[in-house]
């Protein structure tokens, strides 16, 4: 672990890395830089950032698809895509490739820094707590972000999840017996000042608990409270 938080800019315009470098190390982080994948992904490596800025268009390959194997290889890895463009499409693929936010250029520098202190301090209670949470038939590792279900018959196997699924997941455990919002849940899995709709959550959640219930035919640890929003069972009842 580091003195101060690593940032770690990915990102081939020497020019803004050098503002976004100058920027930064004002709020006492530790940053470095890298013009291409190649290059931040031997950094990653090496330095064990806290927070990656990762530019989508880079010259030995697409931000996008290196931010799915970097989610992969360093689950704890916080992600922050940046690029020209902001449609809400690209919005939506930057989170399901993994990316822990998203924001698009040109941006306020006080909002990049707001949005790095968020993911910081989303952080925290992962480095603080266990890295494992454990529930009835249910494991969450926390570093590897892994989902492990198993029931009575059949011992517990990994489910396969989407970057949004792990953290709605997590949000719903870390607040076990107590109700989320839709709202709240929307906070979960953006930071930034998008939001996906509630209808969105809805949908997520659904696949979510299908994963679950297949993986564990007869366990159900999501709820849902009409006109509340969803509470996570710990003992995983039918």
């Amino acid at each position: 672990m580091h003195a101060s938080p690593l940032i770690l800019i990915v990102d081939d315009d020497t020019e803004l890395s050098a503002l976004l470098c100058q920027l930064l190390k004002k709020e006492g982080w530790l940053v470095r830089g890298a013009l291409t994948l190649g290059e931040g992904a031997q950094m990653i490596v090496k330095l064990q950032p806290d927070v990656v800025l990762l530019d989508v268009m880079l010259p030995d390959g697409n931000g996008f698809e290196a931010c799915m194997d970097w989610r992969a290889r360093f689950p704890s890895l916080g992600l922050i895509m940046l690029t020209a463009r902001g449609e809400p499409l690209d919005r939506v693929l930057g989170l399901e490739v993994g990316a822990d936010d998203h924001l698009a250029k040109p941006f306020e520098p006080r909002e990049l820094v707001a949005r790095i202190r968020a993911l910081l301090r989303r952080q925290a209670p992962s480095r603080l707590e266990t890295p494992v949470l454990h529930f009835n038939g249910l494991s969450i590792h926390l570093l590897k972000r892994e989902v492990r279900v198993g029931s009575d018959q059949h011992a517990e196997q990994p489910v396969t999840l989407t970057s949004v699924e792990f953290k709605l997941l997590l949000a719903l455990a870390r607040s076990a017996g107590q109700a989320l919002t839709r709202e709240q849940l929307c906070e979960a899995v953006q930071l930034g000042s998008y939001r996906p709709q509630e209808r969105t959550v809805d949908v997520q959640v659904a696949r979510l608990r299908r994963k679950l219930r297949a993986a564990a035919p007869g366990r159900d640890w999501i709820k849902t409270l009409r006109g509340e929003g969803y509470v996570f069972v710990a003992g995983g009842g039918g």
